[in-house]
């Protein structure tokens, strides 16, 4: 029997696939840019690219039970169609199509946070759990919800926590929407936010880390590290983040009741930095008796996860 499946991690940044086995083991991985900019049809060959030179690479002879990809958007599972795709410019694209056509290869596509969903719940923290949220902060913010074991995809793909309003007038998101949690605590919008306290003048170390006039080295990950050494202006930005995202994970914990939440992907990277406030804020408004239900950790298999879930939507 074939035990090896492919998985890929689809992002706004990076192609990230993995040969996996039975057990949820990676056996080789592989990363290449997305290049999104590139429009639909150059992001389509990258992927196809990527799988191509995985399987180059681990075993030209190998044979696989099936490709699974986790996609960031709007997902037609059934038909394999990715319907919207902001951040990747991406509006129905049948993908399962054209990669069983590419590969002949049984290909399954989901939501890419989802697929981390699957991934912690298979072979990370969320093993052994049964009502479970996976919140991916990176390019965008995306959730995955297990319910009763298995994925919840309501009518038709539950779980975009990154496209809730948390901030009525706030700034305008890839959805066409303004004031979404992904334009508030995704790591482009930290940046950004970062970029106007610089431009204001106002006094702070984020200034170190400005390069050339498109503020290229300002990440959120400097404004995170920023806040480590008691930087008040990263402080606040940081406040801020924790502030919109716990707003939206306490309404989550008041309507799913669910018994654990995850929190993933290279934000959640922050540590303590981020999750001390942000549990400070959830814990304040959610439902105490719900909130007693929950437990709010950080992922187990970092940028894994949403490779190993993709080849485990593989059935």
């Amino acid at each position: 029997m074939m035990n090896l499946r492919i998985g890929v991690d689809l992002g706004g940044t990076n192609i990230a696939a993995a040969v996996v086995n039975n057990s949820g083991e990676i056996l080789l991985k592989i990363s290449n840019p997305t290049m999104a900019k590139e429009g639909q049809e150059g992001t389509v060959n990258r992927i196809i690219g990527t799988i191509k030179e995985l399987i180059e690479k681990y075993d030209s002879r190998a044979e696989y039970k099936g490709i699974g990809i986790g996609v960031p958007g709007v997902c037609d599972i059934p038909n394999g169609i990715v319907k919207f795709a902001p951040n990747l410019f991406w509006k129905n694209v049948p993908i399962k199509e054209i990669l069983q056509k590419e590969f002949n290869i049984p290909t399954y596509i989901d939501n890419d946070a989802n697929a981390a969903a699957l991934g912690e719940a298979w072979t990370g923290a969320g093993k052994d759990k049964r009502h479970i949220v996976c919140i991916t902060l990176g390019t965008g913010v995306g959730s995955g919800l297990i319910l009763n074991g298995d994925i919840f995809h309501g009518a038709q793909t539950a779980g975009e926590l990154g496209h809730v309003t948390v901030l009525e007038d706030g700034p305008k998101c890839n959805c066409g929407n303004t004031g979404c949690l992904e334009t508030l605590a995704a790591a482009p919008g930290i940046a950004r936010i970062a970029k106007d306290a610089v431009l204001e003048g106002k006094e702070t170390i984020l200034n170190n880390y400005v390069q050339g006039e498109d503020f290229t080295g300002l990440t959120a990950k400097e404004v995170f590290d920023s806040a480590k050494e008691g930087d008040l202006v990263a402080n606040k930005i940081v406040e801020d983040v924790a502030r919109y995202l716990g707003l939206a994970l306490a309404n989550v914990i008041n309507l799913l009741n669910p018994e654990l939440i995850v929190i993933g992907g290279g934000v959640a990277a922050a540590g303590e930095t981020l999750f001390v406030p942000l549990k400070k804020v959830v814990e304040e408004r959610a439902l105490k008796d719900l909130y007693n239900d929950v437990e709010i950790v950080a992922a187990q298999l970092g940028n894994d996860a949403g490779i190993i879930g993709a080849a485990a939507l593989i059935k």
